[in-house]
């Protein structure tokens, strides 16, 4: 069998690379992607970069290792970022009903936008409609880029933190799903009441929905017919936009200038979810710079292997009580060294099925990160 040849992931290179403007982290649950995502903002910022880190998962986990009360959907300056190289980090979490509305108020007169803000089946769909978060950070991703582009802040980088599981590429998905829906039969039915008029309209909307309404009633209310009728006739005008912005964002992510990288843990379900996200990217034609598996027991070349320690632990308790704490130690050393006799089995598995993809190892730490120069050790052990 053919030795496996390592394959590094110089994250360096990425931040420091100013053709990239986009870093977009994704993985399952569980892995330290929310803190990947804070300490590679951190550092690229520490070398020079002008960043702006995007949270999509819901925790505050972000937010508190940032030295951060909370975040919200307006980006807010990290204070204890050593700004000496010129770069500078913001943070910010995706506020999925208050980015849906700014899309209203953008995109709308100020009478109409009120009219759909106010409307009860717009409030309900904003807030919990199907794919809403994944479009809705497609909507916040573009307008970051574009406020970067057209110069309105002075961001160089924009860093995404996507939602844990496979749902974290689901926005991939949200252009194609919301030209379904706005294409689909259904729309179109909502859509004719407003279009045609008077009694035929009704007629084509309540032939063409009267099954789904009866159950859209019961969740909405008596008035649902009215406010879905109100709706649709009041963005009409803006699907096309709304279509139009995911398909440019889109293709932003999978221009050059955008770079996934994929998170992971050293376990085995974990890095099955990072081998579906590498193959869903590159069925895409997304642009993968590497992978980063996190929190990996590592055990040092001169320290003593799981045999010998468990051998001298056992020596040492027949020799009395004594040593029991040294025993007890070199027990704790076992587990330690099984473990990370485990993990480089796990890593040395994913590396071979995946040759020449980039991967960065980060050895766990000793406690859990939570302020600033926790994510600054992070970012030093990605950079090392």
């Amino acid at each position: 069998m053919s030795k496996v040849t390592d394959t590094p992931f110089d994250v360096d290179a990425l931040i420091a690379d100013p053709e990239i403007r986009v870093v977009v982290c994704c993985g399952s649950g569980g892995v330290g992607k929310t803190t990947t995502a804070a300490a590679l903002a951190l550092r690229a910022a520490e070398e020079g970069r002008r960043v702006v880190v995007l949270t999509i998962d819901p925790a505050l986990r972000l937010a508190q290792s940032l030295g951060l009360t909370a975040l919200d959907n307006t980006p807010r300056p990290v204070a204890g970022v050593d700004t000496s190289k010129g770069g500078s980090l913001d943070a910010m979490m995706l506020d999925m009903k208050r980015t849906f509305d700014e899309v209203v108020e953008a995109h709308a007169t100020p009478d109409k936008a009120a009219q759909i803000l106010q409307n009860p089946f717009y409030q309900a769909m904003s807030s919990s409609f199907a794919g809403t978060q994944e479009y809705m950070a497609m909507e916040k991703l573009g307008q970051l880029r574009t406020q970067m582009a057209d110069g309105e802040r002075d961001w160089d980088l924009v860093i995404v933190d996507t939602p844990p599981s496979r749902s974290a590429l689901d926005f991939l998905d949200a252009p194609k799903r919301l030209g379904s829906f706005l294409d689909g039969r259904f729309i179109r039915l909502l859509m004719a009441p407003a279009r045609a008029g008077g009694r035929a309209g009704l007629k084509i909307f309540s032939a063409g929905v009267n099954v789904a309404s009866m159950v859209m009633t019961k969740l909405l209310g008596g008035q649902m017919l009215q406010d879905v009728q109100t709706f649709v006739a009041a963005t009409d005008t803006m699907f096309g936009g709304f279509r139009e912005r995911a398909e440019q964002t889109y293709a932003l992510l999978g221009r050059p200038e955008t770079a996934f990288v994929v998170v992971a843990a050293p376990e085995r379900d974990a890095v099955r979810e990072a081998s579906y996200f590498i193959e869903r990217l590159a069925s895409d034609g997304m642009p993968l710079a590497g992978v980063v598996v996190n929190r990996a027991q590592v055990l040092g070349a001169k320290q003593l292997g799981a045999g010998r320690a468990e051998e001298a632990a056992d020596r040492l308790e027949s020799e009395g009580s004594g040593h029991s704490l040294a025993a007890a130690l070199l027990r704790i050393h076992v587990d330690l060294a099984e473990t990370a006799t485990r993990h480089r089995g796990v890593i040395g598995r994913f590396r071979a099925s995946h040759p020449g993809i980039g991967v960065k190892v980060v050895p766990t730490q000793a406690v859990d990160v939570h302020d600033i120069d926790g994510l600054r050790e992070i970012g030093a052990a990605l950079g090392a």
